[in-house]
């Protein structure tokens, strides 16, 4: 199994490229990883089109977390993001992986961290104007910048260098497409959370932390 992927903070930090194991944090395979497939430009179909930005309630082990979504900016991100709240995607899902100082990626893994079939890529919006701040929701990918699927993280520092710097492949950066509005001292709390190595992948809650369910507010 391969994995989707957030840059490292250590790369802030300048120090040799590193890939934080995702899919988001983990994903396709390596032939989906590789392979050029034509990502969705458009809204998901089927769905209805937004005309305002939605609010979720993120509902985890460790309380009730609130998100405001910016359909505005981020329509494609936030359409797909939707599609599988609808569909009950994430109920049962953990955070699977959480770096303190960085983020806390979950929407991938049951917690057997066995990886949820999903949908199709989704187009990178990292160009929306959207930054990675202190808890905004992003979503996670490979190396590949048309990859992301359901696999989401949240920001728990201002982390300026997963933002859109160009369109090359190094520098187009992580979309942005929500904020978290209530609950930050939960996004703190599992940040906090101790972690390990479970199932050959890295910086695993060693309590698992579960997202009970996402829905609308």
């Amino acid at each position: 199994m391969t994995h989707l992927r957030i840059l490292s903070f250590s790369l802030a930090l300048g120090l040799a490229a590193q890939l934080v194991t995702t899919q988001m944090a983990f994903a396709q395979d390596e032939k989906q990883l590789t392979q050029k497939t034509k990502p969705k430009e458009t809204s998901p179909k089927g769905d209805k089109k937004m005309d305002k930005n939605p609010s979720v309630i993120i509902e985890t082990s460790e309380g009730k977390i609130e998100a405001e979504l910016n359909h505005d900016k981020a329509p494609i991100s936030v359409d797909n993001f939707m599609k599988y709240v609808d569909e009950g995607f994430f109920n049962g899902t953990i955070f699977h992986r959480v770096i303190k100082n960085f983020m806390i990626q979950g929407g991938g893994f049951d917690e057997k961290m066995e990886q949820k079939k999903t949908h199709d890529q989704i187009k990178n919006e990292a160009a929306n104007g959207l930054k990675n701040d202190k808890y905004t929701l992003a979503m996670a990918r490979t190396g590949v910048v048309d990859s992301a699927t359901a696999q989401f993280f949240i920001n728990t520092k201002n982390n300026d260098f997963l933002n859109y710097r160009d369109a090359t492949q190094s520098g187009f950066g992580y979309a942005v497409f929500g904020k978290v509005t209530s609950g930050q001292d939960i996004v703190d709390k599992i940040e906090g959370v101790a972690t390990g190595t479970k199932a050959g992948m890295g910086d695993v809650p060693n309590k698992t932390v579960t997202i009970k369910s996402i829905k609308r507010k």
